[in-house]
């Protein structure tokens, strides 16, 4: 693992900037980041960092990532520093760029821009830990609460439209740190299965007057076949028409379109929630 340590000691250096071209046939906006072929690339079986491994995400480390966005910290403890619970900083090869303008332009018949937007970690505990599962109940609401804040500080730049949380568990799926992390991507462009959806939900509401989600919430709990968990505030469910084993959705019961318009008792519901389904899983 010296090599990785190696790595991540190195200071950030200038990238160069990604593009965003678009399928002209489809209408499907593609990142192009060749810079991020260069990530490190763990050992296959991956190692456990816990049995001595260097680990950047873990807590002592702070100085081999960028420096921190945000963090919740400890009382009395300093930015890149011990004591924080959860931490956000750039992820160190983005996909996406903050700096620069969005410089939309033609090439021929094709359509493409710089690829603005941000690309950010979101490492959910100090401690070395490879599933969100094994976190308590309370650190996974602050993970939420992370995720609530990034998407409304971010939703002030006006160039942006779109944010993205995700998380890449284990090398096949292409996650080159074992530690538990998400991802967040912000784009410019809202991404095609993305509007194939809301098109598809504003179809339904425009022939019906109904919202699909709530409908589908009704559907599911009358029907009691696919219902994981029933809790006050949320639902959890195996969709009908799921598209891979053990997909499994997670929906407000209450409507609402914004993940960030999330209220305090129900980040604290929904943290037992995620827990709960993830340990099932």
């Amino acid at each position: 693992m010296q090599e990785l340590h190696d790595f991540f000691a190195k200071d950030l250096r200038s990238l160069p900037m990604p593009e965003l071209r678009k399928d002209p046939i489809v209408g499907r906006w593609v990142i192009i980041a060749t810079e991020r072929a260069k990530r490190p690339v763990a050992p296959k079986p991956e190692p456990q960092s816990g049995d001595g491994g260097f680990c950047p995400f873990c807590e002592g480390q702070e100085d081999k990532t960028p420096h921190e966005i945000i963090a919740y910290r400890d009382r009395n403890t300093r930015p890149n520093e011990k004591g924080w619970r959860v931490r956000v900083v750039p992820n160190k090869f983005p996909a996406l760029q903050v700096e620069g303008d969005l410089h939309k332009r033609g090439d021929g018949i094709y359509d493409k821009m710089n690829g603005i937007g941000a690309h950010e970690v979101i490492i959910e505990c100090p401690q070395h830990e490879v599933t969100l599962a094994n976190l308590s109940e309370e650190n996974i609401r602050e993970v939420l609460w992370v995720y609530r804040d990034r998407l409304v500080d971010l939703k002030k730049d006006p160039r942006l439209v779109y944010g993205m949380l995700f998380k890449n568990v284990g090398a096949a799926a292409g996650a080159t740190l074992e530690h538990t992390h998400s991802q967040l991507i912000v784009t410019p462009i809202v991404p095609i299965s993305v509007w194939e959806e809301m098109t598809g939900a504003l179809e339904f509401f425009n022939y019906r007057g109904r919202c699909i989600y709530c409908d589908m919430i009704q559907q599911e709990l009358g029907a009691e076949k696919r219902v994981v968990l029933d809790t006050p505030n949320f639902i959890s469910f195996a969709p009908y028409a799921s598209r891979f084993p053990f997909e499994t959705w997670i929906l407000p019961k209450n409507h609402n379109s914004h993940f960030e318009n999330i209220q305090k008792t129900e980040v604290d519901e929904l943290g037992t929630v995620l827990k709960t389904i993830l340990l099932k899983l």
